[in-house]
């Protein structure tokens, strides 16, 4: 479990400390790729694009985060496997801290028109495609 162990802490501390360096440093946006790509400081109330739950959020979240850590203790056997439930672990308790100051998570990721989005939410989005590829190689094994 140390590559699940190990991937929690850095997937958690990379975005808190991206979260803070945007929230006190990141005044305008920052072009990369002219409109297309740029760091943009942006709040959501939301979860997943946005999307508002009500008053069940808090609760949702936390069943989430607890259901998730119990299957990963339980299933992560691969690297594979625990890198994938290592990012999504740390990145949904980073942006569960980064919303309980302010009921808001701070996004920077502008790409195209797709919502802005932060390094939590990439953790959590790489998390999940690594535990679809290992599904999805441990069915052609068999």
């Amino acid at each position: 479990m140390s590559f699940f162990w190990s991937t929690v802490v850095l997937s958690f501390v990379g975005s808190i400390g991206s979260t803070v360096l945007t929230e006190r440093f990141l005044e305008s946006r920052i072009a990369i790729i002219g409109s297309f790509v740029g760091l943009q400081k942006s709040t959501n109330t939301g979860v997943a694009f946005g999307m508002e739950l009500g008053a069940i959020e808090p609760f949702l979240i936390a069943v989430t985060v607890v259901v998730l850590f119990a299957i990963a203790l339980k299933t992560a056997h691969t690297r594979i496997s625990q890198v994938g439930f290592g990012l999504l672990l740390g990145g949904g308790v980073a942006n569960i801290i980064d919303r309980m100051q302010d009921g808001k998570v701070t996004d920077l990721f502008q790409v195209g028109s797709f919502p802005i989005f932060n390094v939590a939410d990439s953790c959590i989005t790489i998390g999940v495609a690594l535990l679809l590829i290992e599904m999805i190689l441990i069915r052609k094994k068999r």
